[in-house]
């Protein structure tokens, strides 16, 4: 049995399943015409009296469209007859059709594609494909209709009770305030200047993720592709960054050889041109990993948000506010979708550049983006910070955890090594509550603790 006809069965058979799979199956994924009227007639009747058709009544309704043949009367009416009582497993029912929609959609999207680049299309340009591509690779059910207060108290009770599952940092302070580590499902955002350490931050988490034996992708609009792995490189082989160049290949390749030998996960690194891509290409990309490389990841990097564009206004011209609020959005639904944490940056305004107290209203472009984040804080450096090898870090926003907690504390930063670690909490007790820095030449010291050293387990 074709699943066409298995899936046009099981529609007249129980409630259940067309309650779960109608919203995500289209008449046009059906091949044959009389399959897509028998489908179109079956939806329009459990839409209307939310109860499935009868054979009977499917016939009396095929009966009067004018347009059908008397073959393809025929035809629909000897399928109907064709239906026994026979129910099919409803788990596996379910995957059936949504593999089987996927499979459709993938199909019509490409045939599309096909004839926009052919010129056969005169309503859509190729500027479209990318989009149609997309959207065909992200079809997927989404069975689950909410959260009932009174039925599903169980669930919510064992909600309290169960571990989440988190992406832990190398930097104490950063786990402090966020209780652990970044959850999955949420959009994390790093506030800094030019040359601040946007990337570098980026960089070195997705370096220590990558050493914890997850798998991380690192998107880049920023830099090339190179360039970050060069970062990442300097960051985990323990080489300046300016001096990589100089190692024998011999040495390099032993470097690369001992680190594999101590993880099992994989960073993949991908570059985009700025301003050119968009949700729905980081959606494909991932469903492009997954199939080709069985590739997961546990973490997604952008580098960074202001430089993406958006999938729901690329075509338009919108002002500044509206179009970094939708691309934040896009981000953390693509975080929701994929079930992970992503971590972004974001540029501060002229008044925010090289202060030594930064604030929301400091973002760049969109206070629309701090109302979309799930964790925001600043990335400050001053001429007296820099002198200790220090970048003080700002709660801005805090959804994991109290932001008046640990508001400002200070982090080690190693820019030849690209590196970020410890400092003892002498270095921390000097955070005045202002938000500025009092530096005492003598007792504020930069001291690393076993983060700084981790890499130092290496034996090349």
């Amino acid at each position: 049995m074709k699943v066409e006809t298995l899936i046009l069965k099981n529609l007249l058979l129980t409630e259940e399943y067309p309650r779960k799979v109608l919203p995500f199956i289209k008449q046009e994924y059906f091949e044959d015409k009389t399959d897509q009227v028998l489908f179109d007639i079956t939806h329009k009747y459990f839409v209307k009296y939310s109860a499935v058709p009868s054979v009977e009544a499917l016939t009396i309704e095929v009966g009067k469209i004018s347009t059908l043949s008397d073959d393809q009367f025929k035809q629909i009416t000897q399928t109907l007859e064709s239906f026994d009582k026979e129910t099919t497993e409803l788990d596996w029912l379910i995957d059936t059709t949504e593999k089987w929609c996927q499979d459709r959609a993938i199909y019509l999207a490409l045939m599309e594609s096909i004839k926009i680049a052919d010129g056969n299309d005169q309503k859509k340009s190729p500027d479209a494909i990318p989009s149609i591509l997309s959207d065909a690779l992200g079809v997927s059910f989404d069975n689950h209709i909410g959260h009932d207060y009174i039925d599903d108290y169980e669930e919510r009770y064992d909600s309290y009770h169960r571990v989440e599952t988190k992406v832990p940092f190398d930097l104490d302070f950063f786990n402090k305030i966020t209780k652990g580590g970044l959850p999955s499902k949420t959009l994390n955002i790093a506030l800094a200047g030019t040359g601040v350490g946007k990337s570098l931050f980026m960089c070195h988490v997705a370096s220590s993720v990558l050493l914890q034996g997850r798998n991380v992708l690192y998107i880049t609009m920023e830099m090339a592709e190179e360039k970050i792995a060069e970062r990442i490189d300097a960051n985990l082989l323990n080489v300046d960054i300016q001096t990589l160049a100089q190692l024998p290949k011999v040495m390099f390749e032993n470097k690369i050889t001992a680190l594999s030998q101590k993880t099992q996960g994989k960073l993949i690194v991908k570059e985009y041109p700025t301003a050119s891509a968009h949700a729905g290409h980081f959606r494909a990309l991932l469903n492009d990993l997954a199939l080709k490389k069985s590739f997961r990841p546990e973490i997604i990097f952008v580098d960074y948000l202001n430089i993406c564009t958006s999938q729901r206004f690329r075509n338009a011209s919108v002002n500044s506010y509206t179009m970094v609020k939708s691309i934040a959005e896009e981000l953390r639904g693509l975080a929701v979708e994929f079930n992970v944490p992503i971590v972004s940056a974001t540029q501060t305004t002229r008044s925010g550049y090289g202060s030594s107290d930064v604030d929301l209203t400091d973002t760049s472009e969109s206070f629309g983006l701090p109302a979309t984040a799930d964790l925001m804080f600043a990335l400050i450096s001053t001429e007296e910070l820099e002198e200790q090898n220090q970048i003080m870090v700002k709660q801005l926003k805090n959804r994991y955890y109290d932001p008046t907690l640990n508001k400002r504390f200070v982090v080690g930063i190693d820019r030849a090594k690209m590196r970020l670690y410890n400092v003892e909490q002498e270095a921390q007790n000097n955070i005045m509550d202002s938000g500025q820095v009092q530096l005492n030449q003598d007792t504020v010291k930069v001291l690393t603790n076993a983060s700084k050293n981790k890499f130092n387990d290496f034996t090349f």
